[in-house]
């Protein structure tokens, strides 16, 4: 990410640090979730995907593909490798016999957990010195960091499918 040396100068003091750190955190959550990847035999991809799948339960490709922000081709792909690894299977809509739900598989769940242990004490220790009020801020940053997220990744997709359908 290059950053205009002359609008993050006017950033008040803070605002600079709490951008370095949101940087930061970025990447480290990357690296980590890369290392949990490799230890599941999975691509970062495919981990988020299944934890969107633990989080969410059984979903579409269609869902899944909107709660990602990837298209529904590559969440096809994704669901294919999570299926050939045994940490999801694909079974009938229970409302709607023509539709496929994909379903997070429990052992599956049961290999992840312990991966997150240690990172999910660390992160209640972390938030039990913060005030119910304060955790509430903290909590609407998050939420807005999250949706911008999904915003530039629609638009960045947006952008590049305009490209593919110039060629």
């Amino acid at each position: 990410m290059s950053r205009d040396n002359s609008s993050f100068a006017e950033l008040s003091s803070v605002q600079q640090d709490l951008l370095q750190e949101l940087r930061q955190n970025s990447a480290r959550a990357v690296i980590f979730h890369q290392f949990i990847s490799e230890k599941l035999g999975l691509n970062a991809t495919d981990h988020k995907c299944l934890d969107y799948l633990n989080h969410a339960g059984p979903v579409t490709a269609g869902q899944l593909a909107q709660l990602t922000g990837l298209t529904t081709g590559a969440v096809t792909s994704v669901i294919d490798r999570l299926e050939q690894t045994g940490y999801v299977v694909r079974d009938k809509d229970p409302n709607d016999r023509r539709r496929v739900v994909v379903k997070p598989v429990p052992e599956g769940s049961a290999r992840i957990s312990p991966m997150f242990q240690s990172v999910m004490q660390s992160t209640l220790q972390i938030i039990s010195q913060y005030t119910d009020q304060e955790l509430q801020l903290i909590l609407n940053f998050i939420k807005q960091c999250n949706e911008m997220t999904l915003a530039e990744i629609n638009k960045l997709k947006k952008e590049t499918e305009k490209g593919l359908s110039e060629k």
